[in-house]
């Protein structure tokens, strides 16, 4: 793949699995805040498994759009785009109904600079989207930073672990969660709470952030050795067939790759593959951010892209001078200040 667009036609090619899902769905599918870094393919990922399927239902992509590009290849796509400021509650309430909800709207860059925006995105928001789609199943984009660091040797957070987020942004992601708790026990709502850690493509991520250092020579800070990253199209294949898995209470799912993922070797296998050398600082600590996806694995199987395949996949990206996206994961960030 040397083209966004070879890249967009692969992660949006719908697997038999996904194309059998989603014929058990009832009504058309509405992605909220589809125009961020995850959205625009989700949405046509939907639409290629409806019409494989033969299917008569609707995507609908929900977002402010400032990227016209995105909305007009959306568009172009067949999925319905809808330009809408989702904290407007006039334009909350002409959304059309549908019978699944894939709610992706939040806050977390900018979260120090302007705290009240990032609690009324993350936590205010989620309530009226709650009120207003209470018939619907919702799949509700989360987190793994609601949970404390772990030790390396744990496995990773599992569902029924304790939460322990560190940082507005986190604590207003589990404020996100709590909300929609709330409304599905008061409405009999369906939810899941979808607790995504670092999905990448080759635009984006922990890996390509790792990559460019080392092709540049900037020291890479260990300080946070390792962490999770999972494959978008395996992550955004998932969130669509969640909506099978919805439920009141809500069911937690923490989705990621199955590796522990150490930086440091990381950037070594890029270096090989740059035919260079990786330089660090700082010493790896013994406890970082990390969540156990096994139940996900069990309900959808490993994603069909491992780590290694990732890592070559960057590399070539970025030798063929692809294009990537200024948005930074702040990864090794411990103190969860955004």
């Amino acid at each position: 793949m040397k083209t966004v667009a070879e890249l967009e036609d692969f992660m949006c090619r719908p697997s038999d699995s996904l194309v059998r899902d989603i014929k058990d769905l009832d009504g058309d599918i509405l992605v909220l805040g589809a125009g961020g870094k995850m959205g625009p393919t989700l949405a046509k990922l939907a639409f290629n498994a409806i019409k494989r399927a033969g299917l008569p239902k609707k995507v609908y992509a929900v977002s402010r759009f400032s990227d016209l590009d995105a909305a007009r290849d959306l568009d172009e796509h067949g999925v319905i785009v809808i330009k809408a400021d989702l904290l407007d509650d006039r334009a909350l309430s002409k959304l059309p109904d549908a019978g699944n909800v894939i709610f992706m709207a939040g806050r977390k860059f900018g979260t120090s600079d302007d705290q009240s925006l990032t609690w009324a995105m993350n936590t205010y928001l989620p309530g009226r989207v709650a009120d207003r789609f209470s018939k619907s199943s919702i799949v509700v984009f989360s987190t793994g930073n609601v949970y404390p660091f772990v030790s390396i040797d744990s496995g990773g957070c599992r569902e029924e672990d304790p939460v322990g987020p560190v940082g507005i942004y986190a604590n207003s992601c589990l404020g996100r969660e709590n909300i929609f708790r709330y409304f599905s026990r008061r409405n009999g709502t369906p939810v899941l709470l979808f607790r995504l850690n670092y999905a990448i493509d080759m635009r984006y991520g922990v890996l390509l952030e790792i990559a460019k250092s080392v092709r540049s020579g900037t020291p890479i800070d260990v300080t946070t050795g390792y962490f999770n990253a999972v494959w978008q199209g395996y992550a955004n294949e998932a969130a669509i067939r969640s909506l099978l898995h919805c439920e009141s209470p809500p069911r937690v799912l923490n989705v990621t790759g199955p590796e522990i993922i150490s930086a440091r070797e990381t950037a070594m296998k890029f270096a090989s593959l740059f035919k260079t050398k990786a330089v660090f600082t700082g010493e790896e600590k013994n406890t970082a951010l990390l969540s156990n996806a096994s139940q996900c694995i069990g309900l959808f199987g490993k994603p069909g892209i491992l780590l290694d395949e990732m890592i070559k996949m960057t590399a070539e990206w970025l030798l063929n001078n692809g294009e990537t996206l200024d948005k930074p994961t702040h990864f090794q960030e411990r103190d969860g200040k955004y």
